[in-house]
């Protein structure tokens, strides 16, 4: 079992990098966001080998925190390593044992982007294993979300923006006494 890989990134596309080891190139399907990769920078990241009758695939993640996330989300029924990988793109591990702790799929849901019902499952899951939680993502800071930032990633979203974009661009702005339009107004400048 490959655990983790140190090497020079020498490609990046949608959903994958390429990691040279040792003059071997690693192909690693990321739930990262790309932009979070330089070509020729060094990297290491926490893996898990998926094998199949017609392939080994490798899922890599930056921190062991997403790798834990990762695997328990392999035990949801009906979730495999590409649908646990799309999860983990659409939701960070924070708000998934948020959720979890909440008991709240709907919550999941409206934060995400992800189906109504797939997000029940899997919060159903979460919650039955809350001791398994990754504890250092559960010490990261917390995506709480207030009902006007949630409203704000709503318009967000209703104007046609990602889910994880507008919810990124929300929690980035501090605001104690801002408003769902302050807000949104302020996420556009930023998000153009």
């Amino acid at each position: 079992m490959i655990r983790t890989l140190t090497g020079v990134i020498q490609e990046v596309e949608e959903g994958l990098v390429i990691i040279d080891v040792n003059n071997i190139g690693y192909m690693v399907r990321c739930a990262t966001k790309t932009d979070s990769f330089t070509k020729g920078e060094t990297v290491t990241l926490h893996t898990h080998l998926a094998v199949r009758e017609t392939a080994l695939d490798l899922y890599g993640f930056l921190n062991k925190s997403e790798l834990d996330m990762f695997e328990l989300l392999l035990g949801v029924p009906k979730v495999g390593p590409k649908s646990a990988m799309q999860v983990l793109r659409q939701a960070t591990t924070t708000l998934l044992i948020e959720s979890a702790h909440k008991n709240d799929g709907v919550y999941l849901h409206k934060l995400s982007g992800i189906g109504k019902k797939t997000s029940e499952n899997i919060i159903l899951y979460l919650h039955s294993k809350l001791e398994q939680l990754p504890l250092s993502a559960a010490t990261e800071s917390s995506d709480n979300l207030n009902q006007i930032q949630t409203d704000a990633i709503d318009a967000l979203v209703s104007l046609g923006y990602e889910m994880t974009t507008a919810r990124d661009t929300i929690l980035k702005i501090t605001s104690d006494d801002s408003t769902v339009n302050s807000l949104v107004t302020q996420a556009l400048k930023q998000i153009d």
